[in-house]
């Protein structure tokens, strides 16, 4: 297989002016999905949110040349969004486990922890035991009798329940003791929209980059003459003010851009510059998480480059300094994931 060409990293930023220490912003960092499963030095396993590329300091960013298409390691710096949100959930069902079933079900458990035949002869004497019990006492007996007859029923291609039948005969049911029951994670989405209006010549090369780098970045790629697809490189996302994360908004998880549209007609009516420019780009981004939230994400939090523990009650907010001097207390953190 021939090696990839290597491809430039830097920082591209709309808008076009430096980002300064009060600037709210989300970063966009992009990194190869090999390294993120290898674990090499950009592991995103680790979830660790500070980036390695040189020119994403604000001091030398706005030096840097943004007529680049960037690769791994390089940055996007796009305006705060108009629709900030993030939305957290898992995945419940209902169950059902009536008193047949959970008799049935434990009887089963007793059978698997036979040793000896000598057990095995104890226990088939206590299962017929039970069994007479339960045919003495008459609501058992109708109910096994229901049971059979449903079943038979079915056999001509009825669809008829034991419920059904005694819903029918007695006005009642089984209890079922329905019970809502955890079933799984789930994987979040954000969807970003960004109107951009190029007011000059290195702003519209700018808008052009960034959109080519993302439509690059989340292409498959083809590899061994085309008989694999490589997946796409990855993002990792975060708000910040300035150099630092936001001391409020929502952290993510390294994630996919699965969906990107691009409206050229901005204003609803095609106008372009002389150049051939469009006058107002809207700019629409789809990504999706890789992996779930779990609880101690939210206890370990590699926080500003610093990997720091956290417990529910040490929560920080607030400036260290004095007016108009005031920073950033070390600790803040956001709301988490």
């Amino acid at each position: 297989m021939a090696s990839e060409s290597p491809t430039p990293t830097g920082i591209l930023r709309y808008p076009y002016e430096a980002i300064t220490e009060t600037t709210d912003y989300l970063q966009l960092v992009i990194y190869s999905y090999d390294t993120a499963a290898n674990g090499g030095d950009n592991n995103l396993i680790s979830q660790n949110l500070t980036n390695k590329n040189p020119f994403s300091t604000l001091s030398i960013a706005k030096n840097v040349d943004k007529k680049k298409v960037l690769g791994p390691d390089g940055v996007i710096a796009l305006p705060m969004p108009s629709n900030i949100e993030d939305s957290n959930s898992v995945s419940y069902e209902f169950g059902e486990l009536n008193s047949l079933t959970a008799a049935g079900l434990n009887f089963s458990k007793e059978v698997m922890n036979v040793t000896s035949l000598k057990e095995a002869e104890t226990l088939g004497n206590k299962a017929l035991n039970k069994a007479n019990e339960l045919l003495i006492e008459s609501g058992y007996r109708e109910l096994a009798l229901k049971a059979l007859a449903a079943q038979s029923v079915n056999v001509f291609g009825a669809n008829v329940s034991l419920n059904q039948l005694l819903a029918r005969s007695e006005g009642k049911v089984l209890n079922p003791n329905m019970e809502l029951l955890f079933n799984n994670v789930t994987l979040r989405s954000f969807r970003f929209s960004f109107k951009m209006t190029p007011r000059d010549e290195n702003e519209a090369t700018s808008i052009k980059s960034i959109i080519r780098t993302l439509k690059k970045n989340m292409a498959a790629k083809s590899v061994e003459n085309g008989l694999f697809l490589k997946t796409p490189n990855v993002f990792e996302l975060q708000y910040k003010k300035g150099n630092r994360p936001h001391p409020f908004l929502n952290t993510f998880k390294p994630a996919v851009l699965s969906d990107m549209s691009v409206n050229y007609t901005g204003e609803n009516v095609y106008a372009t510059y002389g150049d051939g420019t469009p006058l107002a780009i809207i700019m629409t981004l789809t990504f999706k998480e890789l992996v779930p939230i779990y609880e101690d994400d939210y206890d370990n939090i590699n926080f500003d480059g610093k990997n720091q523990q956290f417990s529910d009650n040490d929560l920080a907010y607030g400036l260290n300094g004095q007016p108009g001097n005031k920073i950033q207390n070390d600790n803040v953190q956001g709301v988490g994931y």
